[in-house]
């Protein structure tokens, strides 16, 4: 099984194409297929903040439908999710772009993105277990001993990962560093958390490089182990690189 795992694209539709070409992905039949038949995964948080979160839900819509890709939700799309099914939610910290997206649209139109996502997100698993359990994918990281189960206490960690229940100066959750307490044989792929650099940790590796924030949008080549990024086009903001 060859995968190419996505971190946090944050609705950078151009840097997601960029780096799918990249990649070697076709883009001729509207969305990205391999030649060689590889599949795409993603690490959740595919909308918000950036500018075209709608095209991205579409494209990666396509792909689960057509069995070409992997997803699972990070906290953005739990959100984004719940707006949708018509919860009352805050629409602030990025959802307010995607709502703003949202709402140009026709009728039909916002029907159709909003039957999309809403089956993206309950017909995908809160984290991938690919390749016979060597390889998990989850939005903010899995402890150990979450792997296979999906309580309410393993969907908060998956979702926003290991928060003290504090707040940040800037009002994100305070979080724990969780990767350093990993020891299984299982290599974790996540994002969820910005840094300047994919960052290796014992068998774990954070791919958020931070797309939306003008640092560079990220994939990791399974199992090759290989690391390919492309620049973002966005203003580069390094408040939001811990």
């Amino acid at each position: 099984m060859k995968i190419d795992i996505i971190g946090d694209i944050h609705g950078c539709f151009n840097e997601f194409e960029s780096l799918t070409e990249k990649l070697g992905y076709d883009w001729s039949s509207g969305i990205p297929v391999h030649p060689e038949n590889r599949k795409l995964s993603f690490v959740g948080d595919l909308t918000d903040r950036g500018p075209s979160s709608l095209k991205v839900i579409e494209v990666v819509f396509h792909l689960v439908k057509e069995g070409k890709a992997f997803y699972s939700p990070g906290n953005h799309c739990n959100k984004l999710y719940r707006y949708f099914l018509g919860n009352n939610v805050q629409i602030s910290h990025g959802l307010e772009t995607t709502v703003a997206e949202y709402e140009t649209l026709s009728r039909p139109k916002q029907e159709e993105v909003k039957k999309q996502f809403i089956w993206l997100y309950e017909s995908s698993p809160l984290y991938q277990v690919l390749d016979k359990g060597n390889l998990i994918v989850a939005h903010a990281g899995i402890r150990e001993e979450y792997i296979g189960k999906t309580s309410n206490a393993v969907k908060t960690f998956v979702l926003y990962g290991d928060i003290t229940g504090k707040k940040n100066p800037d009002g994100t959750p305070e979080r724990r560093d969780w990767a350093q307490h990993y020891h299984g044989n299982a290599l974790i792929v996540y994002g969820h958390t910005p840094v300047k650099e994919p960052r290796r940790t014992k068998r774990t590796i954070n791919i958020d490089t931070g797309a939306v924030f003008g640092n560079k949008l990220t994939a990791f080549r399974y199992p090759e182990d290989q690391l390919i990024s492309v620049d973002s086009s966005l203003p580069y903001d390094e408040s939001r690189f811990r």
